[in-house]
């Protein structure tokens, strides 16, 4: 199965920095697998501002 030159040295330099996964999945929890506070949530979308079509257009 063809393999490009980049995914070929991402393996091997996975293989060889093994540790690099395990930053990279702690990293991953810290900013993306996490739970949600739904009052944070509404607040934020509540205290959004409407975009205007074209940003700049002067009113």
């Amino acid at each position: 199965m063809y393999q490009s030159e980049f995914t070929q040295f991402m393996n091997d330099f996975l293989a060889k920095n093994p540790e690099v996964d395990a930053e990279r999945r702690a990293l991953r929890l810290t900013w993306w697998d996490r739970q949600l506070d739904l009052d944070d949530l509404k607040r934020w979308k509540a205290s959004r501002v409407p975009q205007k079509p074209y940003v700049y257009q002067p009113d």
